[in-house]
């Protein structure tokens, strides 16, 4: 037995579409709120991307080419703690594994930086500073400072000293 054909629908029926869901009030006026009360430039993490960005812009006039800001962190650490493991360093100043070994890589190339075994643990290697090393950052630590003072110089004395502790409880 040979199956029938649909029904014929009319032309009207094939056009018309069902009608949209509309939004629910309470839904439209939460996402109007929300959406009224967020203000990028009110934002911490926008604004404290500006104050890197005048940061960096600081340091790249007054340290130049020469060094990158984690290149900087890395001498200046080394300074501060002697020879340490990269893995140490890293967690120092705040770099993950890749960007640390990257860091010490570049250094070590220029001859600012080397890296010699633990003789405490045959595994592990010392990132040290090589002499070329420690005379750039004893010449840069001075331009260091007046860049951290330039990148505050907006606030009094009290302000910077409240803005650095708020920001240290923030780490």
């Amino acid at each position: 037995m040979a199956k029938s054909p649909p029904p014929k629908r009319s032309a009207k029926a094939t056009t018309k579409t069902a009608p949209r869901p509309q939004a629910k009030p309470a839904a439209k006026a939460t996402a109007k709120a929300a959406k009224s009360n967020y203000v990028l430039d009110d934002q911490i993490g926008f604004i404290l991307r500006q104050v890197w960005q005048r940061h960096t812009m600081i340091f790249a006039r007054d340290i130049g080419s020469n060094l990158t800001p984690t290149q900087w962190a890395a001498l200046s650490k080394l300074v501060e703690t002697g020879p340490c493991s990269q893995n140490q360093l890293g967690r120092f100043t705040a770099m993950d594994v890749a960007t640390i070994k990257g860091v010490i890589d570049r250094l070590t190339a220029r001859g600012l930086t080397e890296t010699s075994p633990d003789p405490q643990d045959g595994r592990r290697l010392l990132v040290s500073l090589t002499r070329a090393g420690q005379q750039l950052a004893e010449k840069t630590a001075p331009l260091a400072l007046a860049i951290s003072k330039e990148t505050l110089a907006p606030l009094d004395a009290r302000e910077r000293e409240s803005l650095l502790s708020l920001l240290s409880r923030l780490k």
